[in-house]
């Protein structure tokens, strides 16, 4: 089955495979976000002699199966952000993460790619009937990062979201959401269209020094580059060794719903998108043509279509029992890559070997800045920030880390049921 996404990008957007040896001045490995905004910022610096090699189609991972969020933070939350990198560390972070929001609404703007952008905003909604975090949450946005977010007493946002669910909210102006693959096709033609070289189902096998430089093997034929930035994320495994001991593939799970009409306001009377305030939250919006878009969960495996649709449909009659009967026409899992802390992983091995991976969960902005602190190091422009390259690469331990992270999910998803029946 298609994903949604699939179903209403552009089809005919199509790259041909590498089909003759070749030399470049930088390859980079991974056609979604990461890949994308790094040669994106490459571009911007006049840097043209680029190929961009992807192994199935263009955002076929992550960037073309997530909910859509354009928002600014990391996977990691900003209160341990802050505890961790101090006040004016995190703070730097976090802006930058605020500039990749406003650099993508550029990049939309400046190349006219159209990709169902909806400026509602986000709204963090609170599952426990208490007030206390998000009034946290709160404060920590305005006085840690200057950023305003409002709040939305039990009785307005139960006028936006009709389920008696919610407690509290916070509404996030700033942000807003879009069709993610639309928006990587769209950055795709603006690279084609400034020089750089793309190719899909072009496949690398190995990744070697040649003398100064280095040597990029496809299935098929082999590229020779002064440089390479690998930036495939949850599918790197089997690539690049240290890479792929340092990041998890973590899948999660998506599904949108038939055109509801009228109906949709029977739940959501608000255009902004929507996550709870669990570990094992619920992420939710609504789209252009009135079908409701809902993902969640999070598991070390894909699951089938059928399976995801079950899952989730249960999940949102949990919050919506009004939409029983609706028909889930869309389901589908991929893979996002996750470092044991939470932050992405950007930098250089100590061969040279550039890369940005370990995205998480909360990658869309992230990705766009990722690209950009890449473009700077690798043009020499400015070296990466310290405050990134804190997060390091760490090893994860292959199917022992995936049982261990699932069997934390696990834990967390008690954690939240138990919080659930306190605050009752």
């Amino acid at each position: 089955m298609l994903t949604y996404y699939q179903e209403t990008g552009d089809a005919s957007l199509r790259f041909a495979p590498l089909d003759e040896r070749a030399e470049v001045d930088t390859v980079i490995v991974g056609g979604g976000f990461a890949g994308l905004a790094t040669a994106m910022s490459l571009l911007d610096r006049g840097a043209k002699d680029c190929m961009l090699l992807e192994a199935e189609t263009i955002g076929f991972g992550a960037s073309g199966r997530n909910g859509g969020f354009v928002s600014g933070g990391f996977s990691l939350e900003a209160e341990k952000l802050q505890r961790q990198r101090g006040h004016d560390e995190a703070r730097r972070l976090y802006l930058m993460s605020e500039d990749a929001v406003r650099r993508i609404r550029q990049r939309i703007e400046h190349h006219e790619i159209d990709c169902d952008v909806v400026p509602g905003g986000v709204i963090v909604a609170s599952w426990f009937n208490e007030d206390s975090s998000l009034r946290e949450l709160q404060a920590l946005m305005r006085e840690g990062f200057d950023l305003h977010w409002n709040w939305l007493p039990r009785e307005q946002l139960r006028e936006l979201l009709c389920t008696d669910r919610y407690h509290a909210g916070l509404h996030e102006l700033d942000a807003f959401h879009f069709n993610p693959l639309k928006y990587a096709q769209g950055k795709a033609r603006a690279l084609r269209d400034g020089g750089v070289r793309l190719h899909e189902s072009t496949r690398v096998r190995r990744i070697a020094r040649n003398g100064a430089g280095w040597r990029v093997a496809t299935h098929a034929h082999d590229v020779d580059c002064r440089q390479v930035a690998v930036c495939c994320g949850g599918y790197v495994d089997g690539l690049c060794r240290e890479l792929s001991r340092g990041t998890l593939p973590i899948a999660t799970y998506v599904m949108a719903t038939e055109p509801l009409g009228d109906r949709l306001r029977e739940a959501m009377r608000t255009s902004a998108a929507v996550f709870d305030t669990r570990f094992a939250f619920d992420y939710y919006r609504p789209l252009p043509d009135t079908r409701l878009l809902w993902g969640g969960r999070m598991s070390t495996r894909e699951r089938s279509s059928k399976e995801v649709a079950r899952l989730l449909y249960g999940d949102l009659l949990r919050v919506y029992p009004q939409l029983r009967g609706v028909a889930v026409t869309h389901a589908w899992s991929g893979l996002m890559s996750y470092a044991r802390h939470s932050m992405p992983v950007i930098g250089a091995l100590s061969d040279g070997l550039w890369y940005a991976i370990g995205f998480g969960g909360h990658g869309v902005a992230p990705t766009t800045m990722g690209g950009e602190v890449l473009a700077q190091a690798m043009t020499g422009e400015a070296p990466i920030p310290g405050g990134l390259m804190a997060y390091r690469l760490q090893p994860t331990f292959g199917k022992l880390g995936l049982a261990a992270a699932q069997l934390t999910y696990w834990g967390l998803q008690a954690r939240d049921a138990l919080l659930e029946w306190r605050h009752r």
